[in-house]
């Protein structure tokens, strides 16, 4: 069940007074992170600014939400799992009674284009339709980046009836899934979806534009319009009571982890709509 920022601040709290009046007993075995791909530089970023001793976190484990959720469904386990969706939190949390779900940041959504497709916000619905032009996005279902793709082009119908079915009926699930494109080495799957000329334009994460624009710094890259935009809220699960993990929950949602996600190309919190 989704809860709200202030009870898990408290239940994080009476967990520290808790730790802190019997000591640390035993050394803690290092917090177990799982989060969603599009997470992975700021994640980094949180964990090495989250004020732990050396050797408290394992190494993270990244991928497609979706697919990270199925695998801690069927047994791998984590203290905490970060997702660019709800839902996929929620339903870990419904078979586990003590797990908090909270949201911790948005994002936007934004369109790549090689420089030849002339992409602009007025004239991208245009573009992102014409039969000429491949549309790439993530994998419904085993990435909520495709899922938020599909929810775009349901609102594309509104603007244009018809829009839904040309949209879904054309887009490349190239990235976000098991047997999707294999990335040219040393290069993020982003990038190589134009470098390998498998796309012309790619519905993606606003926040990861920066990232892919350093790769292929040729590309026109643009938020979609308000018309288009769903806005993606990213939540996450605290899976066990590990005192570390549930600091690091409350560092991710302080104003000081809230501004590391900002500088990533996140929405914190506080500035979102």
């Amino acid at each position: 069940m989704l809860r709200p920022a202030l009870p898990l601040l408290r239940g994080v709290a009476a967990a520290a007074v808790f730790v802190l009046a019997i000591g640390a007993a035993a050394e803690a075995a290092p917090v177990k992170v799982y989060a969603a791909g599009s997470l992975s530089s700021a994640m980094a970023a949180l964990i090495e600014a989250a004020g732990e001793p050396p050797g408290a976190f394992a190494a993270p484990v990244y991928g497609p939400a979706g697919l990270l959720a199925d695998r801690l469904s069927r047994g791998e386990t984590a203290d905490l799992f970060a997702s660019a969706d709800i839902a996929a939190p929620e339903r870990l949390a419904a078979a586990r009674p003590d797990a908090l779900v909270v949201t911790f940041v948005k994002n936007r959504m934004c369109v790549a284009a090689k420089a030849a497709v002339g992409l602009t916000e007025t004239g991208m619905l245009d573009r992102m339709l014409s039969p000429d032009l491949r549309l790439a996005t993530s994998t419904p279902g085993n990435d909520p980046g495709g899922d938020y793709a599909l929810a775009v082009f349901k609102r594309a119908e509104a603007l244009r009836p018809g829009a839904e079915k040309a949209l879904t009926g054309k887009m490349l699930t190239l990235v976000g899934g098991p047997t999707t494109m294999v990335p040219i080495a040393g290069k993020s799957p982003g990038a190589s979806i134009f470098l390998g000329d498998h796309a012309d334009l790619f519905l993606y994460y606003c926040s990861s534009a920066a990232a892919l624009l350093k790769e292929v710094p040729d590309l026109t890259n643009l938020p979609l319009p308000d018309s288009l935009e769903v806005h993606p809220v990213y939540a996450m699960a605290v899976l066990s009571r590990e005192p570390a993990a549930e600091r690091f929950a409350l560092f991710v949602l302080s104003s000081k982890g809230q501004a590391i996600l900002g500088r990533f190309g996140f929405t914190p919190l506080a500035a979102a709509p």
